[in-house]
């Protein structure tokens, strides 16, 4: 039976396990805020890494320039892209991790992924598109199909968008502004990947 939707986003709104019961090193170092939008409907996952501070403050995902390269990238405007008919948005970690020595952003938290991810997928079989961006992402969408690279991984996405067993995964760089350079060495993906992935998204979410 597949889980209810709400009860479940419900769950991951109280869930304050990083915080009381970390997996490995320290808490949380901040109240826990849980981002993510789940949906019944929507037929495209967008699977990110987890939130940055501009998002645990606003508890919007994707609402910083990230998300406006993203939105470019799907070709959608900022209305289509927070309608939860049209898109599911879940992060592999669903709070902000806080930032390292050097003022970057953490790796997502280890508790989430393995709590709360095969729930979040079963209670959305009709799920049938996973953006996978970044590594996180990647790693558990694709598991041993990944490459060794991001890049190599973002490279084979005929493999796995075309592949036989759902949802079709399509793996993608960050949008941050930090990939900037990675997208100028890289301009097959703007050549090929972009027009597949806008093709997919207005055959799905449209």
């Amino acid at each position: 039976m597949t889980e209810d939707i709400a009860a479940l986003s419900a769950a991951i709104a109280a869930c304050r396990l990083c915080r009381d019961a970390p997996a490995r090193g320290d808490p949380l170092p901040h109240e826990p805020r849980p981002v993510a939008v789940l949906s019944a409907t929507a037929r495209i996952l967008i699977a990110g890494q987890a939130p940055g501070l501009r998002v645990h403050e606003s508890g919007l995902p994707f609402n910083d320039a990230s998300g406006d390269r993203l939105r470019d990238w799907l070709g959608v405007t900022r209305e289509a892209f927070y309608d939860p008919s049209k898109f599911a948005i879940v992060p592999m970690g669903f709070c902000f991790p806080g930032y390292d020595a050097k003022g970057s952003d953490l790796s997502p938290r280890r508790e989430c992924a393995p709590l709360w991810r095969a729930r979040v997928m079963a209670a959305m079989p009709q799920v049938e598109l996973v953006l996978a961006i970044g590594q996180y992402a990647q790693a558990w969408h694709l598991g041993s199909a990944r490459a060794k690279g991001m890049t190599e991984t973002v490279r084979d996405w005929r493999r796995h968008l075309f592949g036989d067993d759902p949802p079709a995964v399509l793996a993608l760089p960050h949008p941050s502004w930090r990939n900037t350079a990675w997208l100028k060495r890289n301009p097959w993906f703007a050549d090929e990947v972009l027009p597949e992935l806008r093709k997919r998204v207005k055959t799905l979410a449209f």
